[in-house]
């Protein structure tokens, strides 16, 4: 496996449901010590939270980012585990809040201190949130002039044929019936959110939320960190990493980038830790909410790579074992 050139992957809201990492806290260790230490940091039981949701809230800002930054690194724990802490990537990037759990992977920033921040992050996006967010099925070059006659705004471009917008409802409204009138093939699909997240809406929350970065310890990351803000990779500058994360909360998630930089790297094997998608509330029936994004960006670019999950116990080891000597 030394000529492997991997990327570890974090994705983003979206991701959560209820149960996440129940299966991780009755099997290792290593996980139950991360939920338990995310009690005490956030002084409130982030276990019952993610495991049972007696009063449907995981799927709150506030709630979903530090059950899923907590999920996400309790399986990069357990993996850490069952591979010996023996692999180094060479990448790491994190979709909109998984940039977080990226960083922590990396060594610039402590599990604490994410926990905080997204904590916090995740307040400020729920009280300043307004408005909401579109899928659209088209490149960002179509969608940006779109968007820009109804005062929305570019908010993540994911793939080379999908870009989120996001602006007021009555915005996105207006929006997605020009885009049927006009392109009558192409979709628009709502997205469940709390506000328009990523876009000019985002703005107060992001300079309340300026403080909160700069009482932070960040350091240099151990390997590079992708940003979403540029594509490429982080400064080894702690001071670059928080302005950066400061524009990411009002400016486009440039996943699309990102992964092209991936490409350009040459990875050849993308590991994705945390999260899930699919209607059982089990974690062994969830798929890796990345996965299909991924496949896409590398098909459209004629790139052989291999995507491996690490979201639940059975995943986790098949991945593990995939990098056994």
């Amino acid at each position: 496996m030394s000529d492997q050139r991997v990327m570890f992957v974090f994705p983003g809201q979206g991701s959560q449901y209820r149960g996440m990492g129940s299966d991780l806290y009755q099997e290792f260790a290593v996980a139950r010590k991360v939920y338990d230490r995310a009690n005490e940091v956030l002084g409130f039981d982030l276990c019952q939270l993610s495991f049972d949701d007696p009063a449907s809230e995981i799927g709150l800002t506030r709630n979903t980012q530090p059950v899923l930054l907590t999920h996400e690194i309790a399986c990069l724990r357990v993996f850490e585990e069952l591979t010996g802490g023996g692999l180094r990537p060479t990448l790491a990037a994190g979709h909109s809040l998984g940039e977080y759990s990226a960083l922590v992977a990396a060594g610039a920033l402590g599990f604490d201190d994410a926990l905080r921040l997204v904590r916090r992050r995740g307040e400020l996006m729920g009280e300043h949130g307004e408005g909401g967010m579109l899928a659209l099925t088209l490149d960002v070059k179509t969608a940006r002039p779109l968007a820009d006659r109804h005062y929305c705004q570019v908010a993540s471009c994911n793939l080379p044929d999908q870009t989120v917008v996001g602006g007021r409802d009555t915005d996105l409204d207006a929006l997605a019936a020009d885009l049927a009138e006009c392109m009558p093939r192409k979709r628009a699909i709502r997205l469940a959110t709390e506000g328009a997240f990523h876009t000019y809406f985002m703005v107060t929350a992001a300079r309340l939320f300026r403080d909160d970065l700069e009482r932070a310890a960040f350091s240099a990351p151990t390997f590079d960190v992708l940003s979403n803000y540029t594509g490429g990779a982080h400064d080894a500058e702690p001071a670059s990493i928080r302005t950066q994360l400061f524009f990411q909360l009002f400016n486009t998630v440039n996943w699309l980038g990102c992964l092209n930089t991936a490409i350009a790297r040459q990875v050849t094997t993308f590991i994705e830790f945390g999260g899930g998608l699919g209607v059982e509330e089990s974690p062994a029936a969830k798929r890796p909410n990345l996965e299909s994004i991924i496949r896409k960006t590398l098909k459209a670019g004629g790139v052989e790579a291999r995507h491996i999950g690490a979201i639940n116990c059975e995943t986790l080891r098949a991945a593990a074992a995939a990098f056994a000597d």
